[in-house]
């Protein structure tokens, strides 16, 4: 089993293009499921390979990823919900990282 932890500390900058996965309306894969684990404290993302171990931030985007919204609306509503701006360079270095892994894809 595979134990990953995701702090967003590898993430690389970049800009947002239509090509990026910032520009389509992302979900979960459906080879992945996002749970509470009480016995780590954390979500988690569950896989037939194992598990990735996700930070709060993590945890609240990919929860907000479920095809039916776009990642600026996904961005408004994570400002909004933890008073923070802005936060779209972090959220979107996430989605692409999220997306590269697999995590995510297009509805």
């Amino acid at each position: 089993m595979v134990d990953e932890r995701c702090d967003g500390k590898s993430l690389r900058r970049h800009t947002m293009t239509t090509d990026s996965p910032c520009a389509d309306r992302p979900r979960l894969n459906d080879h992945y499921r996002l749970q509470w684990e009480p016995a780590q404290e954390a979500f988690v993302l569950l896989y037939p390979e194992g598990m990735v171990r996700l930070n709060q931030s993590a945890a609240a985007i990919l929860q907000r990823c479920d095809g039916s919204r776009t990642v600026p609306e996904l961005i408004a509503d994570l400002e909004q919900a933890f008073s923070k701006t802005p936060l779209e360079r972090e959220v979107c270095d996430f989605v692409e990282f999220a997306a590269r892994n697999g995590w995510l894809k297009k509805p």
